[in-house]
């Protein structure tokens, strides 16, 4: 999804570069899907761009296309039996850890909020989640009994833990207290 987004950022920035010249003439097109190319894309619909006249160059790699397209990325790791140790244990930034399970309906309603803090402390914390269902083995380890289930990693030692689905305050009041202190 991510890389789609991007690509469709880029598709809107292709007229200036074929008018600019970049292709090798003011006339070059770009064919999304349909066309009979290597490059074609059968699923996309037909998307295709002449200009006979130069234009604006392109913009340059930082603009607000780069960013929209770093935020399309989520930012929520799925931790299992074969990356615990390198993705919670191992980080040198807090780590927030769901256990939750896809038949649990409380775990659903919490999801959102795990997103929304990924996205708020980006850069600050690590956010993952853990299917006890596939990884049993972990869940038994931390002494999970209920999900959903969030646990606070710092150094590779659990510091907080909560249990249910809490209130997004609640969270955030937890991850303030270990980011930015050593």
């Amino acid at each position: 999804m991510a890389l789609e987004t991007c690509f469709r950022a880029w598709a809107l920035q292709a007229p200036q570069a074929a008018a600019s010249g970049l292709g090798g003439g003011g006339r070059d097109r770009l064919l999304l899907g349909g066309g009979s190319g290597s490059n074609a894309l059968p699923s996309r619909p037909r998307l295709s761009v002449a200009s006979p006249s130069p234009v604006a160059p392109l913009r340059p790699a930082s603009s607000r296309f780069a960013c929209q397209c770093k935020n399309a990325i989520d930012e929520v790791v799925v931790a299992d039996d074969k990356n615990w140790e390198s993705m919670v244990l191992g980080s040198e930034a807090p780590v927030l850890v769901e256990f939750w399970a896809p038949w649990c309906g409380p775990c659903r309603m919490i999801a959102p909020v795990i997103d929304e803090l990924a996205k708020e402390y980006v850069g600050k914390i690590k956010c993952c989640k853990v299917n006890t269902d596939d990884s049993p083995n972990i869940a038994t380890t931390y002494g999970i009994r209920s999900i959903p289930t969030v646990l606070m990693f710092k150094n590779g030692e659990k510091k907080e833990s909560v249990i249910g689905a809490v209130p997004k305050t609640t969270l955030s009041t937890i991850i303030d207290k270990y980011v930015g202190s050593s």
